[in-house]
């Protein structure tokens, strides 16, 4: 179910939606000043936001790489300049042969996703751990979909979205009294990522009572805050991808939830015995070395405004 008009308005405030400046328009005359300090305030969140994910997509390694070639090619054409732009081809075509090679790509990864262990088989009610069986909450993040008319919605989730709720409905059954929290916002007049969690947890037997959604949310930062305010100090199982999770569970407890970090969807298993296959080059590597980058810099953002 979606949240309660009373849950959902403090809820949209704490994370500066659309509300905000509704209520503006109900400030007086006398008031005018603080009416437009706030929507400055407003503003400026917003720019800093979108500034945030342009700053951050040109440091992914992709981006980044090629941002290299092309500088290196142009000025490799150029007498003056040919050798710095040598420099930044070989750099370039180094970095990016680096973050596409399934070793480089563990290696960087593999830190992150060791930080928790995996909650473990829960087919036995006796085999729930004390700190799990403790949580009323179960918070699954989201992961993305696409809008596919005709489509299930389990179908619509990406790969990663699909572990996370996956996991989550396998902790929310072993949790009779707890309930599942599902996060995403929409674009435009889609379905929101939340609503399409919820389709799939509905499907994979949780009842509709028991689902909560968070559809507002832009940013983990943003769900950890939502979160709080619903959760109201009660301990809270948190999903997400197992890269992700360091610094989800850093956002929520900075946030003030209790927090039990809860990962899945690994991506940096390897097998018992080794195989020279795994000295290749290919995309999966460099989406698993994204996600590397992406983390430990959103970790230093977060570090730098005392959010972790």
């Amino acid at each position: 179910m979606c949240l309660s008009e009373t849950t959902a308005k403090p809820l949209r405030t704490a994370i500066k939606s659309a509300a905000v400046l509704s209520s503006l328009s109900k400030i007086g005359p006398c008031n005018a000043g603080l009416a437009a300090n706030a929507a400055g305030l407003l503003a400026r969140a917003m720019f800093f936001f979108a500034l945030k994910k342009f700053v951050s997509f040109w440091l992914m390694p992709l981006p980044f790489c090629l941002t290299l070639l092309v500088a290196g090619a142009g000025l490799a054409c150029r007498k003056k300049s040919a050798r710095l732009g040598r420099g930044l081809l070989g750099t370039g075509i180094v970095l990016l042969l680096f973050f596409s090679n399934k070793v480089a790509s563990t290696w960087l990864v593999a830190p992150l996703e060791q930080r928790y262990a995996s909650i473990p088989d829960l087919s036995a009610p006796a085999t729930v751990p004390a700190e799990l069986a403790a949580c009323r909450w179960v918070v699954v993040l989201g992961g993305g979909h696409g809008d596919l008319p005709g489509f299930a919605p389990n179908n619509k989730l990406s790969g990663t979205a699909l572990a996370r709720i996956v996991e989550g409905v396998r902790l929310v059954q072993a949790l009779p009294d707890a309930r599942l929290i599902v996060s995403g916002p929409g674009v435009g007049t889609h379905p929101t990522h939340a609503s399409v969690l919820a389709q799939t947890a509905l499907l994979l037997g949780v009842p509709a009572a028991r689902i909560v959604r968070i559809e507002t949310a832009r940013d983990t930062e943003e769900e950890a805050q939502a979160a709080q305010l619903i959760a109201h100090g009660q301990p809270v199982a948190l999903v997400t991808s197992a890269w992700h999770l360091p610094r989800a569970a850093a956002l929520f407890r900075k946030a003030g939830v209790q927090t039990l970090p809860c990962p899945t969807d690994f991506t940096a298993r390897s097998g018992a015995e080794f195989r020279w296959s795994e000295l290749t080059w290919d995309t999966d590597s460099l989406e698993r070395s994204t996600w590397a980058v992406r983390e430990r810099v959103g970790y230093f953002w977060g570090w730098l405004r005392d959010k972790v």
